[in-house]
């Protein structure tokens, strides 16, 4: 395993709409090795191909609390099935956007489909943070971040907040 960069916002990659992946093969699990291993050591909670500069239909997950074992989760060509009507606001934050937190409206329940670690189809229904994290690290699949869901000014001074963070660095 090895740790990958994270790509930041406004690096142009993070706006490309992912690949589907053909084969669930040793290749495939040894990116999302590396990328759970990126995730944890950022720390984060989930993680999206693109965001280490591969433009694929891959994310990984895990939303165990401190305290817990870890509990990680593969999401290969991963679609939402179903999304409720009824909405919920989160605070959300991104990987790629650091240091930057905004709430979001997102559907509160979705129904997805998807193939795991070992290539199995596994459709399956999503509330609350699992919901939310999985329709974020979607919309990375489609080269849309989460500050593209706020106003055009939240987004812009984001945008230019994470520069002069980077710059800094």
């Amino acid at each position: 395993m090895a740790l990958r960069e994270i790509l930041v916002v406004p690096h142009p990659v993070l706006k490309q709409v992912s690949k589907p992946v053909a084969v669930v093969d040793d290749a495939l699990r040894a990116l999302m090795d590396d990328m759970l291993e990126t995730m944890y050591e950022a720390p984060g909670i989930g993680l999206a191909a693109v965001q280490i500069g591969v433009p694929q239909r891959v994310i990984v997950m895990d939303l165990a609390r401190q305290e817990e074992p870890p509990q990680p989760r593969y999401y290969v060509n991963p679609e939402i099935l179903w999304a409720s009507e009824e909405t919920a606001p989160y605070e959300e934050g991104c990987l790629s956007v650091p240091e930057i937190y905004d709430e979001v409206e997102r559907p509160a329940r979705v129904k997805l489909r998807y193939l795991n670690y070992q290539g199995e189809q596994i459709e399956e229904d999503a509330e609350g943070l699992f919901a939310v994290c999985i329709q974020h690290e979607m919309d990375h699949l489609e080269g849309v971040l989460f500050i593209d869901h706020l106003s055009r000014l939240k987004r812009e001074q984001a945008i230019k907040k994470v520069k002069k963070g980077v710059k800094a660095a």
